[in-house]
């Protein structure tokens, strides 16, 4: 007799989850074809349901063929092969899972999140607010949030902006979508080589032209732009080489977004820098408004806080009104009312302040290990000052493929930054180590596998 847990399925009607619970078994092989299912009355009492309800999901089962029907004789489950996914062989296994990593360079990590401060604030926001919260919202966002991070700005990156020209999103990427019809499809994007990835995909999903923009030991060189109309490009730390564009660098490019052209400043990563104060921000210096600054708190609080922000210069904010303005803010009040006074009560600095001592105690004690290890004189360390990563070179005759798969075997996730070139070679044997996200505990016996099995082979 047929035994099935109907009431496991909330919100589903009782007559559907059987007809589901059938269909599965026939699908799967369970019920053979030929096999004659139990009476209506006989299941419905094995169910303990209405007859009415087995009656409905027999019907619907014979509606799509999966059983027929013999008159004074009972239903009957037809030959019905079961769909294979798309791209999937018969003959093949099920893929396991990939095991997690002894050590993953790859990952950032959310590590001191200030959970009793945020749900702290959290009720305070609700108990303040309350029906409140439920009201359409300004399209920029919400005022408390665009002053608050116009106060951090002034006193972190040197920006004197408007609250008024600040435009909150939820991320980056939706942000990145709202430039691309705010500046128009026809302009052609250059973003920098090597650079992350997902900008370019972003763009070239947007449907614009996108070119790669070289570097150099400043950064972008200007030369490289002759055919681009607006530079993404992250002067305070680029990711993933670490570098810094000195202001030098930075005059030339602004010089040459005075000629009707755009500068997107990505800000990413800014916070943690560990032996000085953050330098300030492009937009700063800019004296035209072709400067568009924007930044995420998805780094420094957590990835899932999808609260991200760009400052337009005051034309592009009206521009952006009069195109654009139907949009509605993608962030809820609710988190939007926390985040305000998360910042303005000055938790937020507090936050990055014992970040930047947490990280940069783990970037010490990784340093220690990989200076002290067995073939430690294969291995150099660049740019460890800024941001949450850093480069290591490694002197080796394998190939960037060859060496990361090896790693891999290990428990060791990395990437080579020759992944982050798009148009040409790349720099070789040179890893790229995110530590925001790696397992401290793990970190020794990781080192000790590397020793045992590539101090003679490297």
């Amino acid at each position: 007799m047929l035994t099935y847990n109907l009431k496991k399925s909330p919100g589903v009607p009782l007559y559907e989850a059987l007809y589901r619970c059938i269909r599965e078994d026939i699908l799967s092989g369970s019920l053979a074809p030929g096999e004659k299912l139990p009476s209506k009355r006989a299941l419905a009492e094995n169910l303990e349901v209405s007859k009415i309800t087995v009656e409905t999901a027999y019907s619907q089962l014979l509606a799509e063929g999966y059983i027929r029907s013999r008159e004074k004789v009972g239903y009957f489950v037809e030959a019905v092969e079961r769909p294979e996914a798309p791209g999937q062989d018969k003959r093949s296994q099920p893929v396991p899972e990939a095991e997690t990593p002894l050590l993953d360079l790859t990952t950032n990590g959310t590590e001191q999140f200030p959970f009793s401060v945020w749900s702290r604030l959290q009720r305070e926001v609700m108990l303040d607010y309350g029906e409140a919260l439920l009201r359409p919202l300004p399209n920029r966002g919400i005022p408390e949030l665009r002053k608050a991070i116009a106060e951090h700005l002034a006193a972190f990156r040197g920006m004197r902006v408007s609250p008024e020209n600040i435009l909150i999103g939820a991320g980056t990427d939706f942000l990145y979508n709202l430039l691309i019809q705010l500046l128009g499809r026809e302009k052609t994007y250059a973003v920098e080589e090597p650079g992350y990835g997902k900008i370019r995909k972003i763009y070239a999903a947007g449907g614009v032209a996108c070119v790669s923009a070289p570097m150099d030991g400043l950064g972008v060189r200007p030369e490289s732009l002759e055919n681009a109309d607006v530079l993404h490009f992250s002067p305070s730390h680029h990711f993933p080489t670490g570098l810094v564009t000195p202001v030098s660098r930075r005059m030339e490019l602004l010089e040459w977004a005075r000629q009707e052209k755009w500068i997107i400043e990505d800000d990413y990563d800014s916070e943690f820098r560990f032996d000085a104060h953050p330098m300030p921000a492009m937009q700063s210096l800019d004296r035209w408004g072709r400067v568009i600054y924007m930044n995420t708190f998805s780094k420094s609080l957590a990835p899932s806080i999808r609260i991200s922000y760009m400052v337009l210069p005051e034309n592009l904010m009206a521009q952006f009104q009069r195109k654009l303005g139907f949009y509605s803010c993608t962030v809820p009040s609710f988190e939007q009312y926390t985040l305000a006074r998360f910042l303005s009560r000055g938790y937020f600095e507090k936050h990055i302040n014992r970040m930047r001592k947490f990280y940069k105690n783990r970037r010490n004690r990784l340093v220690s290990l990989l200076e002290n290890c067995v073939f430690s004189d294969r291995l150099t360390i660049l740019e460890q000052n800024a941001g949450l990563h850093f480069l290591l070179r490694v002197k080796t005759d394998r190939e960037d493929g060859e060496l990361t798969r090896m790693l891999k075997g290990l428990g060791i996730r990395i990437h080579a930054l020759s992944e982050y070139y798009h148009d040409s070679p790349g720099s070789r044997h040179c890893l790229v180590v995110n530590y925001s996200g790696l397992k401290e505990e793990n970190l020794e016996s990781a080192l000790e596998r590397m020793e045992k099995t590539l101090s003679g082979e490297l």
